[in-house]
C-alpha cells in the first residue's frame, strides 16, 4: 500500500465519546458530497487494503472526520496464530489512516491457511484464553497501540466451556491491557439465546477497559419447538430492548464512543443519522446525569 500524508485538520483527533456511524460503500457518495454532521466513522479495515478508489475515498473522509478501524480478519482465537502478512497489512493501513481506535473480534476465522469468512465462536476455556492473549499481545506489539476486543454474538455454547463469557473478556483485558468494545446488541442477542442475565453481564465487565459501544439491529426467528433465536444480522434498526440495555451500559460505564452498525439491507444514510441522533441523546443525558451527581 502506498503511503499518504498524515491527516490534519478536523479528522486528526481521537474518537470522541459521541455517536458515530459505520461507513459502508453504499454511503461513500453521500458522505463525500454532503459532508454530513456525523461525529466520526468506523470502517472495516479489510475493505481498504487493496488500494485504488476505496482507500482514496477513505483518505478524503479521514481529513474531515475521526476514523476507527474495525478488523474482521485477524482471527485472534486461532491456535495456529495470526497470519503475519495480514497483520502487516493492518499495520500499513493504520499507519496511513492514523485511526483513533483499532478494534477486532473475540473469534477465530482461519484454519490451515484457509480463511473461512465468518466470525466463529471460541470455547471459553483456559487454553483458549491463553491463545487469545498470546495473539492479542502479538497484534498490539506490531501495531504499537492498544486495541479493543469485541464480545461476540452466539447461538450455541461449547459443552466444555468452563468460563462465563464476561469473565473470559475481563481476563483477556487484564492480561493483555487491551480494551473492550462492548457490543450491546451482541450481549442482548447472546443473553436471549442462552438465558443469561444481560445486566449481570454488563456489571461483570471492568469499567476501565470499556473503550467503545456498538449498537445494531438483529432478527428474531421462532424455531419449531417454540423457542426464539435471535440473530445478529445488522440489517435493521436498533431494537427497543437494546436501547434500554444501552442506557444501562451508559449508567454503568459512562459515555463512550458509540457506533451505529448497519451492514445488510442498508437504508438511506439519513436513517443511520437518525439512529446516531437517538444514541447521542442518550449519551448527552448520561453525561448530564454524571455532572449532576458530581455537583
Amino acid at each position: 500500500m502506498s503511503s499518504a500524508p498524515l491527516p490534519s485538520g478536523p479528522g486528526s483527533g481521537p474518537i470522541p465519546a459521541r455517536a458515530g456511524i459505520g461507513l459502508r460503500f453504499a454511503h461513500h457518495r453521500a458522505v463525500l458530497d454532503g459532508r454530513p454532521g456525523a461525529a466520526w466513522f468506523e470502517v472495516h479495515a479489510e475493505n481498504y487494503m487493496g488500494g485504488g478508489e476505496a482507500i482514496r475515498i477513505l483518505d478524503s473522509v479521514r481529513r474531515d472526520y475521526p476514523v476507527s478501524l474495525h478488523g474482521i480478519g485477524l482471527s485472534l482465537g486461532s491456535a495456529e496464530g495470526i497470519n503475519a502478512l495480514h497483520l502487516l497489512r493492518v499495520k500499513a493501513l493504520a499507519e496511513r489512516v492514523q485511526p483513533g481506535l483499532i478494534s477486532e473480534h473475540l473469534s477465530w476465522s482461519a484454519s490451515g491457511g484457509t480463511y473461512l469468512a465468518d466470525l466463529l465462536p471460541l470455547p471459553m476455556t483456559e487454553e483458549a484464553l491463553d491463545i487469545v492473549c498470546r495473539n492479542i499481545d502479538i497484534a498490539q506489539s506490531a501495531l504499537g497501540q492498544r486495541i479493543l476486543i469485541e464480545n461476540p454474538s452466539s447461538y450455541l455454547r461449547f459443552r466444555h466451556s468452563i468460563l462465563p463469557e464476561w469473565e473470559f473478556l475481563a481476563a483477556v483485558a487484564a492480561r493483555t491491557g487491551c480494551g473492550i468494545l462492548c457490543d450491546v446488541n451482541n450481549i442482548f442477542v447472546s443473553a436471549s439465546n442462552h438465558g443469561w442475565d444481560a445486566l449481570a453481564y454488563l456489571d461483570a465487565l471492568p469499567a476501565g477497559a470499556i473503550g467503545e459501544f456498538h449498537l445494531a439491529g438483529h432478527t428474531a426467528r421462532e424455531l419449531e419447538d417454540g423457542r426464539v433465536l435471535r440473530i445478529d444480522d445488522h440489517g435493521s434498526a436498533v431494537a427497543e430492548p437494546v436501547w434500554e440495555l444501552y442506557e444501562a451500559a451508559l449508567a454503568r460505564f459512562g459515555a463512550r464512543p458509540t457506533l451505529i452498525e448497519w451492514d445488510n439491507r442498508i437504508p438511506e444514510f439519513a436513517v443511520l443519522m437518525g439512529e446516531a441522533a437517538r444514541a447521542q441523546t442518550l449519551l448527552d443525558r448520561a453525561e448530564g446525569a454524571r455532572h449532576a451527581d458530581a455537583a
